[in-house]
Formats: C-alpha cells, sequence, structure tokens
C-alpha cells in the first residue's frame, strides 16, 4: 500500500506538485538501515516544501514499503513508474535490492538516486550513485587496519552480493600490503547470536589482528554480541566495517560495540556548522538523532541535490535531469561532495572512526578533501599509497 502520507496521486497531480518516489524498507531485516535513509529523505522534503518548494511547486513523495524483500524492491519500482507516472526514484540499501530495480529503471529510462555505499564495479546513466565505493572507503580502511593492527585479517559477512564482492576487494588490499586473510565466513540475513558461536570460537584460536565484517542489518547487531558473548576485545582485536553505523550500535550497545572500527563519508560525531544544523533539524523533525547514519546523510543529500537540479531544468525530464546533476557540488553536512561527471558516483569524505566506551563514535583519521569516485578500482596502486597517511594524503580538490 502507498503511504497516506504521500497523498492521493489525483491530488499530486491537480496541485501540479512534483511526485518522486522513496522505496526504503520499513520493516523485515535492513529496516534499521533504510528507515534512517527514508527519514533523511522526507527531513529534505520538508526543507525544501517549506521554503517554498521548487519552483513555486512542492515535492510530494510517493512512499512504498518493500519490507526488505529483494524482489518487492523490483515490483514496486515498476509500479511507481508506470502507476503513479513517477520517474525519479530515490531508495535501496542492499546491492540485491539495487540490481532488482536497476533493469527496470533503465528499460523505463528513470532516474534512481541509491544513497548507500556499494561493492563498486558498476555504472549505469539512470543511476546516480550517492554512497562511498571502494577507493573511498574499503581501501582506506584495509590500510589503517595493517597499519595500526596487523596484516592478519578474518573476514564475517552476510550472504549476498555486497558482502562477497566487497571482501573481493579487500582481500586484494591485504595481498597487495604482503597481509593474509585467515578465514572468510557468510551468514544468512536472518542469523542469530547463537549461529555466530561457531566463528567466533574460530576466531579466538586463529587470533587475528582484525576482523572485517561485512555483515548487515539485524545480523549485525548479533554478530557483535556474540564476539563479545565469545570474549572478543574490541581494544585489542577489533571488528572493522564499512556498513555498522549510528544505529546499529545503538542497538549493540557501548558493551559490545566499544572499539570497534568503521569507515565512512559521515559520522554523527562530525563537528561543523552545516552538521550541527542538519542534527538540530533532524531532532525536531524526529525527536532523536540516535539513528542518524551515513545513508541518512546521503539520502537528505540527494533530495537536496536533486531539487537543485529540477529547478535549473523547471521539469523531471531524465536526460535533462541527468545533464545538470553531473558535476554538481553542495555543502552537505560530511564535507562538501560533487556529482562526478565521469561515472555518476559521488565525491565523498573518508573518516575512519572508533567506538567509544558510551557508544559513539570517535573519528581517528579523515582526508582533507572530498576523493574522487573510482569504482572499477582503475588505480589501486595509487590508491593503496595515498592512503598511507589519511590526514594528510589521498584527497582530490573538487576543482580537479
Amino acid at each position: 500500500m502507498v503511504s497516506s502520507r504521500s497523498g492521493s496521486c489525483e491530488g499530486i497531480r491537480s496541485l501540479g506538485n512534483w511526485k518522486i518516489g522513496l522505496l526504503f524498507s520499513e520493516t523485515g531485516v535492513t529496516s534499521i538501515i533504510e528507515k534512517s535513509q527514508l527519514n533523511g529523505a522526507l527531513l529534505a522534503i520538508d526543507q525544501i516544501n517549506e521554503n517554498g518548494g521548487v519552483l513555486g511547486h512542492k515535492i510530494e513523495p510517493v512512499r512504498y514499503d518493500p519490507g526488505s524483500v529483494d524482489q518487492k524492491y523490483g515490483e514496486l519500482s515498476e509500479k511507481l513508474i508506470t502507476e503513479h507516472k513517477v520517474k525519479i526514484i530515490f531508495g535501496c540499501y542492499t546491492s540485491s535490492s539495487r540490481k532488482e530495480v536497476l533493469p527496470i529503471i533503465e528499460r523505463r529510462n528513470a532516474l534512481f538516486f541509491y544513497p548507500t555505499l556499494y561493492e563498486g564495479f558498476e555504472y549505469s546513466s539512470n543511476v546516480i550513485y550517492g554512497g562511498a565505493c571502494p577507493n573511498q572507503n574499503s581501501v582506506p580502511l584495509g590500510n589503517y587496519l595493517m597499519e595500526n593492527y596487523g596484516k592478519r585479517l578474518f573476514f564475517v559477512g552476510s550472504d549476498y552480493i555486497y558482502p562477497r564482492e566487497s571482501n573481493r576487494v579487500m582481500r586484494n588490499v591485504v595481498r597487495q600490503a604482503g597481509g593474509e586473510v585467515l578465514g572468510e565466513v557468510y551468514f544468512d540475513l536472518e542469523a542469530k547470536e547463537i549461529d555466530f558461536a561457531a566463528v567466533t570460537k574460530e576466531i579466538n584460536r586463529l587470533k587475528p589482528d582484525a576482523i572485517f565484517s561485512t555483515v548487515v542489518g539485524q545480523s549485525c547487531i548479533e554478530f557483535y554480541k556474540a564476539y563479545l558473548a565469545a570474549s572478543g576485545d574490541g581494544t585489542t582485536c577489533p571488528i572493522a566495517s564499512l556498513t555498522t553505523n549510528e544505529g546499529e550500535i545503538a542497538a549493540i550497545g557501548p558493551e559490545a560495540s566499544a572499539g570497534h572500527i568503521t569507515a565512512a563519508p559521515y559520522f554523527r560525531s562530525i563537528e561543523s556548522s552545516a552538521n550541527q544544523k542538519f542534527l538540530e533539524a533532524y531532532a525536531k523533525k524526529f525527536g532523536t538523532t540516535v539513528d542518524v547514519t551515513s545513508g541518512c546523510e546521503t539520502a537528505y543529500s540527494q533530495v537536496h541535490i536533486f531539487a537543485r537540479a529540477l529547478e535549473e531544468t523547471g521539469e523531471i525530464d531524465t536526460d535533462k535531469l541527468r545533464e545538470a546533476l553531473l558535476g554538481t557540488s553542495y555543502d552537505a553536512p560530511q564535507g562538501q561532495i560533487k556529482i562526478d561527471p565521469d561515472n555518476n558516483h559521488t565525491y565523498l569524505q573518508s573518516r575512519i572512526a572508533k567506538v567509544d566506551a558510551y557508544g559513539e563514535f570517535i573519528i581517528q583519521s579523515q582526508v582533507r578533501r572530498a576523493i574522487k569516485p573510482d569504482p572499477y578500482l582503475v588505480f589501486p596502486t595509487i590508491y593503496d599509497l595515498s592512503f598511507r597517511s589519511l590526514d594528510v594524503a589521498g584527497g582530490v580538490r573538487l576543482d580537479e
């Protein structure tokens, strides 16, 4: 069902509003992340509409809940386009759900904003990729771990496209640095704490220097709790992730999350006026900032970037909007970002943070400028070298 908060299609049409689709799961195993992305998009829509909309017309969301079921994302994207005449869709968290939407978006020549980090090695002229790709998160995290903890890593992931491909990239980073992957194990998205008992026992036996986790959703929470139960210590052998965010850390709890590490473009703890304004607006609308995540910030920023392009084109036309979007910069809560005209991905900040005893991410290292996306890792050796010292190298000026 379309959320009642989206309004009727007749009302949207008669008011002359700009219709967009929101395709985020509010139920199911990935809802803990996708609800924060939905909230980020809704906040941006509210801000735009409160300022008069775009060219005097409000943005009106048509909203569906796929329930964290991959097939539903494809079915509902088709429904948004054919029944609701929506040509712009924001949505998806997992790569498997994105893969369901992609052929429909391309066949219908719609425009899809994907606000999530992913494994890279993809390009579509119908997608604006807003999350980090491997050179912006996997490479710096791998180098950070090997420089600060050691070169013996153990991989634990959820069993779908993103974790397997992300581990492939990380394995290459580790091997290029002379490191070793001691083990690689995958689990169902609905895995419980007890399901991780055997792998935590194996980790204790092998004693790696760090664990690289691509476990996502509710099972991520279960894994961290299982690691603590097995006497896993984040201060000596941390779980390092690209996906574990503030919302999940809140659910995991400080005791089980302290010392563990995440690499992302954005953390709620960033001290800047832009982030402070974002958090204040979010708290005013939703009553808390506990679930603000990098994916939430990306969805928020992508809606604002879309609105700017729409103001320039004056119409929802995929080809015209794409032309207006490519090369566009935006002062996001994470810092300045830009859509790369070379590949539809986004120049992003790169940060590595560690969870403190109170369950808050404390930034340990960051680049000085947004990094040009390299989704196909065309220059892996260059990036390996440039991230040796994250606070002084590895960034690319937005005007380069």
